[in-house]
């Protein structure tokens, strides 16, 4: 994903940092949101990435179509509740052998974010945790909230969508004030 409008004193942050959360702005905005996670993956990093969920979660969104993820490869490990997935985001976090790390977890306490925040920085890889909504405390850098946006036109083909769009709105950052910006895939 780039930046298709941004202002040119706001500055996308290229580098993720290493535990963002991100959440949708409606149950529409999924698949953007799914889309905005995998664009967090480290540039050049060809280690898996891995998403965890309970079931119910899965049931509700749908799992990721691997195949249909280019040159990436896909873990997707499913647990019973929220707890599990938040130690299965640790372990794989800590263990350095994935790029990207994506949870569906609601409700993390400020402890288990800054659990998963060390275990992000030791494993060298990046952690995304994706709530229903962006309440209570958090040791996540940043904090997003995503949304669709139309897509602009094919060149090729003026009836036809182009590239699927965005709206990357940035809650909260260290050190950063929040702004938004309009993605388009590349």
């Amino acid at each position: 994903m780039t930046p298709a409008h941004a202002p040119s004193s706001d500055s996308w942050p290229e580098r993720p940092a290493p535990l963002e959360e991100a959440c949708a702005s409606g149950p529409r905005d999924m698949a953007a949101l799914l889309l905005f996670a995998l664009s967090r993956r480290l540039e050049g990093d060809a280690r898996p990435v891995l998403i965890t969920a309970t079931r119910a979660w899965l049931g509700e969104h749908g799992r990721p179509y691997g195949p249909g993820l280019p040159a990436t490869s896909l873990i997707l490990a499913p647990v019973t509740t929220a707890t599990e997935a938040l130690w299965t985001l640790e372990q794989a976090l800590r263990s350095g052998a994935i790029s990207l790390a994506l949870g569906a977890v609601d409700g993390a306490t400020l402890a288990q974010t800054r659990r998963l925040d060390f275990a992000a920085k030791q494993g060298g890889c990046v952690g995304l945790v994706m709530p229903r909504g962006l309440d209570g405390l958090s040791a996540a850098r940043r904090r997003w909230r995503i949304s669709t946006f139309e897509s602009a036109t094919d060149p090729g083909d003026p009836r036809a969508p182009g590239p699927a769009r965005l709206v990357a709105e940035l809650v909260r950052g260290r050190g950063e004030r929040p702004r938004a910006w309009i993605l388009e895939q590349d």
